[in-house]
């Protein structure tokens, strides 16, 4: 089926779709592979509801070029349901756990011809817009050589603490304000459907 136009990384980068948008999805940009390995492909996100499953849902894709067609290759509907491509066979597994807001898969014996563009997409109703992550992934023949990457893994680890916590304070204000907003316009419905029962159910005494 096709949708119309989805070894670590070191710090590892990750993606967020920007806070207005409702829901951010969190994927690291690139992750390295070494062929014949296993590799997860995380994707988690934040929503300011409580995921349930008839409601939730997911979609994994993979685009082997930019100007490929979308080969949908997992999806959660009220259950998680692999698509059988012939290019991964049995060789996905999902890892992840929407009720605690990941949905990460691991590929199996990564091959060379696995590399591409993965799109993790992910709708957590009442949140109206869908969520976006996208990792590259590059298959590597050999590994990479090692080095004393020390301070690099101090200063990544202190970007993305900060990082995680500049996004966690946002969504509590969203949160907030999207429940604030929700609870006037209830306010206001309430407000005038009084309003509608009092013209109507009053009439004026001077006219008995």
């Amino acid at each position: 089926a096709q949708l119309p136009g989805w070894l670590p990384v070191t710090p590892p980068k990750f993606i967020a779709a920007p806070p207005r948008l409702g829901m951010e999805v969190m994927a690291p940009a690139i992750i390295n592979a070494l062929n014949g390995s296993s590799v997860k492909l995380s994707c988690t996100f934040n929503s300011c509801y409580k995921v349930e499953n008839k409601q939730f849902s997911l979609n994994w894709t993979y685009q082997e070029c930019s100007n490929c067609s979308e080969e949908l290759f997992l999806q959660f509907r009220t259950k998680i349901m692999n698509k059988q491509l012939d290019r991964f066979g049995n060789r996905v597994e999902f890892t992840g756990n929407p009720a605690k807001y990941d949905v990460s898969f691991t590929l199996k014996n990564v091959q060379l011809e696995d590399e591409g563009t993965y799109n993790c997409y992910v709708l957590n109703p009442p949140d109206r817009h869908r969520g976006h992550g996208k990792i590259s992934l590059k298959v590597l023949t050999k590994e990479l050589p090692k080095h004393d990457s020390t301070v690099a893994v101090i200063v990544g680890a202190s970007v993305g603490g900060f990082l995680a916590v500049v996004i966690l304070v946002l969504m509590v204000v969203k949160c907030v304000r999207r429940k604030k907003q929700q609870r006037l316009n209830t306010d206001d419905q309430k407000t005038e459907e009084e309003g509608k029962t009092d013209g109507e159910g009053n009439p004026d005494e001077g006219t008995k």
